[in-house]
């Protein structure tokens, strides 16, 4: 089968701009200044940032005047990330405490930036996550003085398992009030509701491109009591910009658009959740019957990640056979779609290395139909049917 359009359904590796981020972007084009200018056209474009500030703090369920924290604009979700781990890891030259609590199946942007502070003296301990759920057990056995940062991923990117952060770093600080806590929350911020209080987050990161909003911007949330105490530098250094903690600058247009976006998506977020939960629903009762394997979270888990694993057959071989018919999945996070090593994240929830290899990610949006979903179902079974018979 070939469908008259294409149908996207890779929507965690990055979503489709939103009129909202459009409007904004083309109508902040115009506006060519420099934030750091102290002319007309520079202060014209700081206020064009201080608004899309103020709209992402909101959407963090924070009130922008009341100076809980600040938001730090970077390029991107994993640059905000590295600001994060290494701008706390190197706060001060020397530590006694140097330990890190993180889990087994984070995001490549947290894992290599750990691999690399573990290069550098910082002992890294990985929480396992069978089946989606974080052992609590470990956790509480691995706590003591030495722990001075946590950083664990709100919602898992390829399986959407929905990681209880906030009982994780209220464990942690009750033991060691002291530890530096950090979210990615890039796959559920404004998808599932928190705020860094409720999560017991010092520092929480979240990414433009995943929420229909362009690609080239990021952001990391820092707890005012960071900052007053001087625990995290700067990752990039140069002129200053974003007060202090990340020089370089900013990318007007598209933190405009990410502002718009928030601020659209806030308006319909039960609107959305409800369209996207009943998508999930009709995607496994559609799918259920093929011969392939669902690999549903056994805890809690977001409804727009649905991962599958295919009857020993390669997920790059049905990526390709379903792309032929204008429908695009994931055979794993977009990040390290180039790497020859399975998944760790998928290992993690307990694949073996040849199911990992024939797993793919479908992931939702609320652009979404349940047409496209219907789509989906009869090129997985036609190709299925035809690639079974060719292994055979």
């Amino acid at each position: 089968m070939t469908t008259n359009r294409s149908i996207y359904l890779d929507n965690s590796a990055t979503t489709p701009l939103s009129s909202a981020a459009k409007e904004a972007m083309i109508a902040v084009l115009d506006h060519y200044g420099n934030p750091s200018s102290l002319h007309s056209a520079g202060q014209e474009a700081e206020a064009i940032l201080e608004k899309a500030r103020e709209e992402i703090l909101r959407g963090l369920g924070l009130r922008p005047r009341q100076k809980d924290g600040i938001l730090v604009f970077t390029s991107c979700g994993t640059e905000a990330t590295s600001l994060a781990l290494f701008g706390t890891a190197y706060a001060k030259e020397r530590r006694e405490a140097n330990r890190i609590l993180t889990t087994n199946s984070e995001h490549p942007s947290i894992a290599r930036v750990l691999e690399c502070l573990e290069k550098d003296g910082f002992e890294i301990i990985r929480i396992p996550t069978v089946g989606g759920i974080p052992d609590m057990e470990v956790l509480r056995a691995s706590l003591d003085k030495k722990i001075f940062l946590a950083t664990f991923m709100l919602v898992n990117n390829e399986t959407g398992a929905l990681y209880p952060v906030g009982e994780m770093f209220r464990t942690v600080k009750r033991v060691y009030p002291d530890a530096i806590t950090h979210c990615d929350a890039v796959q559920g911020f404004m998808k599932v509701p928190f705020t860094p209080a409720t999560l017991s987050a010092d520092l929480v990161t979240v990414s433009a491109h995943k929420l229909h909003a362009p690609k080239g911007v990021g952001a990391l949330y820092i707890a005012a009591s960071l900052i007053k105490a001087k625990k995290i530098v700067p990752f990039l250094r140069g002129g200053g910009q974003e007060q202090g903690l990340r020089s370089g600058t900013e990318n007007v247009p598209g933190i405009a658009a990410f502002g718009a976006s928030v601020a659209d998506l806030r308006t319909r977020k039960d609107e959305r959740s409800v369209h996207v939960q009943e998508l999930y629903r009709y995607a496994v009762e559609k799918l259920s019957p093929l011969p392939l394997r669902i690999n549903q979270p056994k805890g809690s888990y977001l409804p727009y990640i649905l991962n599958i694993t295919l009857p020993s057959i390669k997920s790059e071989t049905m990526l390709h056979a379903l792309s032929a018919d204008g429908i695009f999945v994931s055979s794993g996070s977009a990040c390290s779609s180039h790497s020859a090593h399975p998944s760790d994240s998928l290992l993690a929830f307990g694949l073996t290395t040849e199911e990992a290899d024939c797993s793919l990610r479908i992931s939702l949006s609320d652009m979404n139909t349940k047409e496209e979903l219907d789509a989906l179902y009869l090129s997985l079974k036609k190709n299925l049917d035809t690639l079974v018979r060719i292994r055979r």
